[in-house]
């Protein structure tokens, strides 16, 4: 329990240096963030790109709040509507130089919301100096780093007793081949940082035949071990239906102030992929799931956005913690299509202001990410008969890119992806 306890100090630390000042300053389209709206609406700054901050993007600007992106040109986001550039960012600004660029600003006051978990930590880590200036709904740096590094989360779950999958950290490759054998049946390679054997992967995880196979790939990573640190975790039977979501927000006080389930339907890519296609249901239908939720959330004293996933175990019936993640996520737009802005609230936390809570929504809602979901389902059922079975799952439900009060981010990101289909069509037949 050292964790949770060196978790709590630091909470009580930040809670007594981060004075929040409630400010008058932003702007409307096309201002410089330092002229004042005619609402005098405190402006919001969304950090980061993809779908996920054009969700938040979406968020704000239909409740009415000035909002600015900080991102590279020609991201999605930059297509959407309600996007207004950052000011001063003529360069490309990463993660870590957050503080140097938000201390170069003229402006009074903005709320800050990270889209990513490179800039959630980033934002969790500002001097305390510019909190007051650039408040934040976000959980303090530990409790970041103990969602974010899978071991960290592995051994706090342990500690709190949560139902979860096997894990056992390696690191090395001595380590592996101590294992028996049998320790790699039904288990999969799973980095402790996500996002970054991402990119040097372009899968999020490794599924397992045999010790030989694990080895194999882990000596691929080279003699300097730069794959090391790694997880051995158990892999849970059961195809996309078996992942259930828990989202939702817990304020300043560490309130939690809505939340809103699903069922995942479908995902890419099939395996180790995130969710396409997926549904509101009823808190009923994953109690046990709710109640880890708010236990971890009082465990951590958990401030902000969060998406909780599990997978159920047909094998004892319990659902398995599988992550955490600190923001906000892919689909956070179809939480304020359902009357759960969460994007709203956090704003609202970060401004010192009292967060409502939501406790109802509507159940039996969908919602598919077009391009990934009509991979999904062809993956699972090609042809034409697939491709009108698709159409009847999808017909009724919500596209998460296109809505008619913003279609541009829809159009770029189709015609993207065609001229890549393309490319790659002409790459083939060279």
């Amino acid at each position: 329990m050292n964790q949770l306890n060196q978790i709590a100090a630091d909470v009580h630390r930040d809670s007594d240096t981060d004075l929040r000042q409630t400010g008058s300053s932003g702007n409307r389209a096309y201002r410089t963030m330092s002229s004042p709206t005619d609402s005098g609406e405190v402006p919001a700054l969304v950090l980061g790109s993809s779908l996920t901050a054009v969700g938040v993007v979406r968020s704000l600007g239909r409740a009415g709040l000035p909002v600015y992106s900080l991102c590279d040109p020609n991201e999605l986001v930059t297509m959407s509507r309600w996007y207004r550039p950052a000011p001063q960012t003529g360069r490309h600004v990463p993660p870590v130089e957050l503080a140097a660029y938000l201390e170069s600003l003229s402006i009074q006051k903005a709320v800050l919301i990270p889209s990513s978990d490179n800039w959630a930590k980033a934002t969790a880590e500002l001097p305390a100096a510019l909190k007051d200036r650039f408040p934040a709904s976000v959980p303090c740096p530990r409790v970041i780093q103990t969602l974010t590094d899978k071991w960290c989360f592995a051994e706090m779950l342990q500690s709190l007793g949560v139902a979860r999958p096997k894990t056992i950290l390696l690191r090395s490759l001595d380590e592996m081949s101590d294992l028996p054998d049998s320790q790699y049946d039904g288990m999969f390679l799973k980095p402790l940082n996500s996002q970054e054997f991402a990119l040097r992967h372009n899968v999020k995880a490794f599924r397992l035949e045999s010790k030989k196979q694990a080895l194999g790939i882990m000596a691929g990573e080279g003699k300097s071990g730069a794959g090391f640190p790694i997880l051995l975790q158990e892999y849970i039977p059961g195809l996309a239906d078996k992942y259930f979501l828990v989202d939702g927000f817990a304020d300043r006080h560490h309130r939690i102030r809505a939340l809103i389930a699903r069922r995942r339907l479908r995902m890419y890519p099939p395996t180790f992929g995130n969710s396409t296609f997926s549904e509101t249901i009823p808190f009923g239908q994953v109690q046990e799931a709710v109640d880890t939720v708010e236990r971890l959330c009082s465990a951590l004293k958990y401030r902000g956005i969060f998406d909780a996933e599990f997978k159920y175990d047909d094998r004892d019936g319990r659902y398995k913690m599988v992550e955490i993640n600190a923001r906000p996520w892919w689909f956070v737009e179809f939480a304020t299509r359902c009357g759960v802005d969460l994007c709203r609230m956090a704003y609202d936390d970060a401004l010192d202001l009292d967060v409502k809570p939501v406790t109802t929504y509507p159940a039996g809602r969908r919602c598919f990410y077009l391009h990934n979901d009509l991979a999904a389902h062809h993956a699972a059922d090609p042809g034409v008969g697939g491709l009108l079975r698709w159409f009847r799952s999808v017909k009724v439900a919500d596209e998460i890119l296109y809505c008619w009060d913003d279609p541009i981010p829809g159009a770029f990101s189709t015609f993207t992806a065609l001229k890549s289909y393309l490319g790659r069509l002409l790459s083939a037949k060279n």
